[in-house]
């Protein structure tokens, strides 16, 4: 058996553990303060520490000299729009909705990764694949459209 701290399901499960903290954290947040100004303050918080890391690791030294290339720096760049009009879109959705609604919701991304995987990536699409998916989008429908999630009053 592999290292566990070392495997990808072991950061897959904290990432997972941490995107059910920032959920319940982004909630309490934005009770009083404008969503996009949440968004901001969570933003900076990520630069500070991901720039920590890099500078404890000393990653900034392992790319002396080394040339990226220019398409993986555009997909970068797209992934960090896309998850900086995420963020935006959850705090809003998290100060209009119940959280235990929003997160299912969120969640849905899993089935989109699933298909843009199979359709941009080339990833193979198993029965286990596509059964887990749609179990998914089933559970995370169920849940937000649930009587325990109503609506919650519009936030400023």
């Amino acid at each position: 058996m592999p290292d566990l701290i070392h495997s990808w399901r072991f950061f897959a499960l904290a990432a997972a553990v941490f995107a059910a903290l920032t959920a319940i954290f982004g909630k309490l947040g934005v009770s009083t303060i404008p969503s996009n100004l949440a968004t901001l303050i969570r933003t900076v918080v990520v630069l500070l520490i991901a720039a920590a890391i890099v500078g404890v690791r000393r990653e900034w030294e392992r790319t002396e000299g080394m040339v990226v290339p220019a398409r993986e720096v555009l997909f970068l760049v797209l992934s960090g729009a896309a998850t900086g009009l995420s963020w935006l879109c959850y705090y809003r959705a998290l100060q209009l909705g119940p959280a235990s609604g929003v997160a299912p919701l969120d969640k849905l991304s899993v089935v989109l990764v699933i298909l843009f995987a199979w359709l941009f990536l080339g990833e193979p699409l198993s029965w286990r694949t596509i059964a887990g998916g749609a179990l998914i989008a089933a559970g995370a429908i169920l849940i937000s459209l649930s009587p325990s999630t109503p609506p919650v009053a519009p936030a400023p």
